[in-house]
């Protein structure tokens, strides 16, 4: 059973499955690497609370009650020694495998040997991690969307050596902290950035091709698919630079057009420009309120 809780990293998506964690009951360990990362990871946690505590309990809000509990729950530390009794240790670091490996193979020894394992990854193999320990049965993937505390999907994502009922333990963990699990395999992209990519990658190249513009190209999404945002908007807010990475990734894997980079998103992770917590992508985000779409030629 699951009890206690260690995050790995206390960034935007850390921070965001170790307040989850808080809000359904468990008792969380975030491991940062300097204080200053927990101390801005656990000011955005607070935030976060602060604002569901005004909301009404009809409206999904908490109370004040629940706010200070939730908080109560949660613990920084520095020292990996301090996750060695969780029962669920969820690894939120750079997407880079060397590190990530490196990181779950010195836990490895620490964590108790029947704890589970898993991985926020969006498109590292999860086998390829879990080959780093001595528990790959006890290893998974769960790939939570940002922002964590509002988005509702949750992917569980099983390798070939993953034990059946970590499986359940895993899509039972993510019904908890208010999430809809879905299961997946371990293949690259898993399902939503398997599908989501390469309508991202098309949206760009009919922009190069002239196909539309920038925003006739996200209202007609907006408005004749109904998505909620466009594939640009979308773009510059999960970051240009994330999304380049992850066509690396896929490309590598499938060797399939559809999954490669367009040339004007590379010029545009080169030139720094990630979007919106860069301020520039494919919109000026110079106003946040009123973010001004661009022109490449």
């Amino acid at each position: 059973m699951i009890k206690k809780v260690g995050v790995l990293g206390c960034g935007l998506m850390g921070s965001g499955i170790a307040q989850v964690s808080a809000m359904a009951g468990y008792d969380v360990v975030v491991l940062e690497a300097d204080q200053k990362f927990i101390d801005k990871g656990f000011a955005g946690i607070e935030k976060s609370l602060g604002k569901l505590a005004e909301r009404p309990v009809e409206k999904g809000g908490i109370t004040a009650e629940q706010k200070d509990a939730a908080r109560g729950r949660l613990k920084g530390t520095l020292n990996n020694k301090d996750l060695a009794d969780c029962d669920l240790v969820i690894e939120a670091i750079i997407e880079n495998p060397e590190i990530k490996k490196k990181t779950f193979a010195e836990l490895d020894g620490i964590v108790k040997k029947d704890a589970i394992f898993a991985t926020n990854t969006s498109s590292i193999s999860v086998t390829e991690l879990a080959a780093a320990t001595k528990r790959p049965d006890r290893f998974i993937g769960l790939h939570f969307f940002n922002p964590v505390p509002l988005m509702k999907l949750v992917e569980v994502v099983k390798t070939i050596a993953t034990a059946e009922a970590v499986m359940n333990d895993a899509v039972e963990f993510g019904k908890k902290v208010g999430k809809v699990p879905v299961r997946t395999s371990d293949k690259t992209g898993f399902i939503v950035n398997r599908l989501l990519v390469p309508y991202l990658l098309d949206a760009i190249r009919a922009y190069e091709e002239g196909v539309g513009s920038i925003p006739d190209i996200d209202n007609a999404m907006k408005l004749g698919c109904g998505y909620p945002m466009g594939p640009f908007t979308l773009l510059d807010f999960v970051g240009l630079d994330t999304t380049y990475y992850i066509t690396h990734v896929m490309f590598d894997e499938f060797k399939e057009r559809r999954f490669a980079a367009p040339a004007l998103l590379k010029r545009l992770v080169l030139a720094g420009w990630y979007g919106k917590k860069s301020g520039k992508g494919f919109y000026d985000h110079s106003d946040p309120a009123n973010p001004r779409a661009l022109e490449f030629k």
